[in-house]
């Protein structure tokens, strides 16, 4: 498949351990004969999982995708803690979990669920003063990162065999597994950290529909535009005259049937644009022809 030219549109993938999200970039910008391609939201190389890429022009889509939510398994130890939350970590303290009982990780996995303010990882992407947390720690820097409001819908446990605790998570964009593991262990006296993290879903595009690299190889899978708008958006089918304008960025005298972005096709389903309502008209949000 390498050189191959495709038409835009998303690329799902399942990612393997040991890989940095910009790695899955490189191979797939050679699998699809172009240096268009980017990633909607990071995935440590320790995690596995569902990483959303957009190809030549879909790449300007991904801002715009639904992509707020996203669906985690994870194992969560107890009893140690590490520099980076993780288990890439050095340990830094370590303490015995006799004492925790299984109800009390549960009712503290359960204090978390909802709108709530989370400090983030040390080692996050995240920017201070222009330089990345991860590269100052990595640089011998004390990194203090402020909390930032993030949403918990679910937090499901699975198995609870200390030191070990498995659980699902379903959270807002920019919530850290990681230190949900670091911040539950805290609140039991005993630190923790996370040994294992796979995505199962990020908006509406989840393991069913990605793919591994080695998958992707053999025939790179492209999700077109249209179907990626269509499965993340409100729909709305144009009149040619309405196509028109709307390829012209005009607004629209048209009633959408609900608030934020609606995806836009013409008569014959190619997407147009995201149009959102403003005032008494639609107007563009970006238009994508």
């Amino acid at each position: 498949m390498a050189g191959a030219t495709v038409t835009p549109g998303l690329v799902v993938v399942d990612k393997s351990p040991g890989m940095t999200s910009h790695d899955v970039v490189a191979r797939v910008r050679r699998l699809a004969g172009t240096r268009k391609v980017g990633h909607a939201g990071t995935l440590d190389p320790m995690a596995t999982g569902v990483l959303v890429l957009g190809v030549d022009r879909a790449t300007r889509l991904l801002g715009h995708l639904m992509l707020t939510e996203k669906a985690y398994d994870a194992t969560l130890r107890l009893g140690a803690s590490t520099t980076t939350d993780d288990a890439e970590g050095d340990v830094v303290a370590t303490t015995s979990t006799d004492g925790v009982r299984e109800d009390d990780v549960r009712a503290e996995l359960a204090r978390l669920v909802g709108d709530i303010e989370q400090v983030p990882t040390a080692v996050s992407a995240i920017k201070v003063d222009g330089k990345r947390a991860y590269a100052r720690v990595r640089d011998g820097e004390q990194v203090e990162l402020k909390a930032r409001p993030v949403t918990i819908h679910e937090i499901v446990v699975h198995e609870v065999s200390l030191p070990d605790v498995r659980i699902s998570v379903r959270c807002s964009s920019g919530t850290y597994v990681r230190a949900i593991a670091r911040d539950v262990g805290a609140a039991l006296g005993v630190g923790g950290h996370l040994t294992a993290l796979r995505r199962t879903a990020v908006g509406s595009f989840d393991l069913t529909v990605a793919h591994t690299l080695d998958q992707l190889s053999d025939d790179l899978t492209v999700l077109p535009m249209a179907d990626a708008a269509r499965s993340t958006f409100p729909g709305v089918d144009l009149d040619d005259e309405q196509a028109a304008h709307v390829r012209f960025g005009r607004a629209l005298h048209l009633a959408l049937p609900g608030p934020g972005p609606h995806a836009v096709f013409a008569p014959d389903g190619e997407f147009l644009a995201l149009y959102e309502a403003r005032g008494e008209k639609a107007k563009p949000v970006a238009v994508f022809v």
